[in-house]
């Protein structure tokens, strides 16, 4: 199946708006900071038969519609690798005064010719940490395995592949370390292998697979508040 022959409301892969906010109804944040990359800032395309809406967004409206208070700052923006993240967005974010914060950052380390897993860790470490110590519920992102959908050039799929699954497992052990929620996004997932959830770039997803994006964090936010 692909984009033209699905719509939001057949796509069993996207969550519904209602459903989204009676997952999230006990949910006690208030106000939500998202830094990072193009990830973060919700770089896409739009697609027939999906709302033009990021992943970010999708999540302020499941917390808006429980939460009428709810106000969201969004401070992502694109090539930006972790430690400039860290250097140029950590100070405002921790200034809006989150109780919840999303930290996406180090696929555009991963992407560089040299991965320096340690840099991208401290820098991970040094954001989550911050966040942490103000009081904040933190969620960190592993990326989509794009090379699942036959994207990215050949000859370096085999690279890119192994990068994303290593970026996604040490965020993963960061969010561990610090008592921070990390939404997994298999490279195994079926819909990760279709390429009809990324943009014509061949590297970030559409409106459609950032509707999927949001299910898996809501759906990971659930898990985290039932957990609480």
């Amino acid at each position: 199946m692909t984009e033209t022959t699905l719509s939001e409301w057949t796509d069993p892969s996207v969550m519904p708006a209602a459903d989204a906010a009676a997952l999230l109804a006990d949910a006690p944040w208030t106000r939500m900071v998202t830094i990072g990359d193009s990830v973060a800032e919700g770089i896409r395309e739009a697609v027939p038969g999906y709302r033009d809406m990021s992943w970010t967004d999708r999540v302020e409206e499941a917390l808006g519609a429980v939460t009428p208070e709810f106000a969201a700052l969004n401070l992502g923006r694109r090539d930006l690798v972790a430690a400039q993240v860290a250097a140029e967005q950590l100070r405002p974010a921790l200034a809006f005064g989150p109780d919840l914060a999303f930290v996406v950052a180090g696929g555009n380390d991963m992407l560089r010719p040299h991965f320096d897993e340690d840099e991208v860790r401290r820098e991970l470490v040094s954001m989550v940490s911050a966040f942490r110590a103000a009081g904040a519920d933190v969620v960190t992102i592993g990326l989509l395995d794009i090379t699942a959908a036959g994207l990215g050039p050949a000859r370096y799929r085999e690279v890119m592949s192994a990068r994303t699954r290593r970026l996604a497992a040490l965020t993963a052990e960061v969010a561990a370390e610090h008592g921070a929620c990390h939404v997994d996004n298999p490279p195994g997932h079926p819909v990760a292998a279709d390429p009809g959830i990324y943009s014509s770039d061949q590297l970030h997803l559409n409106a459609r697979g950032h509707a999927f994006a949001a299910a898996n964090t809501i759906r990971a936010l659930a898990a985290h508040l039932a957990s609480a």
